[in-house]
């Protein structure tokens, strides 16, 4: 049993001058939500045997602030495919996974990470119709498949366990509030 759980990075500021959209950091909301979901994942008891991300600037930021949240470093290692991947793309990542690591964490950008929860989870079931309808910032999404290795990870093998938006945590943290 294989279980991948996808981060989204948290909210960015748009409003910050940077030459590149890569360099863009997160805004107070976003550094508020990422350590939120910090300490959701300590209270659930998750551990990841690996976890990888995108360098860019909002996801370096986003896993430092979980991480505090969490109460420890989350030693990512940095993978620019996943820079803006496509879902295709963020499943050759999947697939090239270090084989002994049963739980991974894997922190990137939307459109790719929610075009990959649909792909690999089969239609039906409440969570993937929520992962359907949105992929917020910071939002993490809990998949398992029976599979031996990460290479047989396929589409529509999985099933969402968890589907967790910053908002079911603390509703300061929706779309209206700042």
């Amino acid at each position: 049993m294989k279980t991948l759980t996808l981060l989204r990075h948290a909210k960015s500021g748009w409003d910050d001058p940077v030459a590149r959209d890569f360099d863009r950091p997160l805004n107070p909301k976003g550094q508020r939500a990422a350590a939120m979901v910090g300490r959701h994942i300590k209270a659930l008891g998750l551990a990841f045997d690996h976890v990888v991300a995108s360098p860019a600037v909002r996801v370096v930021e986003t896993l430092d602030h979980v991480g505090r949240g969490y109460g420890g470093d989350l030693a990512p290692a940095w993978d620019q495919r996943i820079y803006l991947a496509s879902p295709a793309t963020l499943l050759d990542v999947v697939h090239d996974l270090p084989a002994g690591a049963e739980r991974v964490l894997l922190t990137g950008h939307n459109p790719g990470l929610e075009e990959l929860v649909l792909l690999l989870v089969p239609d039906g079931g409440a969570l993937r119709e929520k992962a359907e309808v949105k992929f917020p910032t910071a939002t993490l999404a809990e998949m398992t498949f029976d599979a031996a290795g990460w290479s047989d990870v396929k589409a529509g093998g999985g099933t969402l366990t968890r589907f967790v938006r910053p908002r079911d945590l603390d509703p300061s943290l929706g779309p209206d509030a700042n």
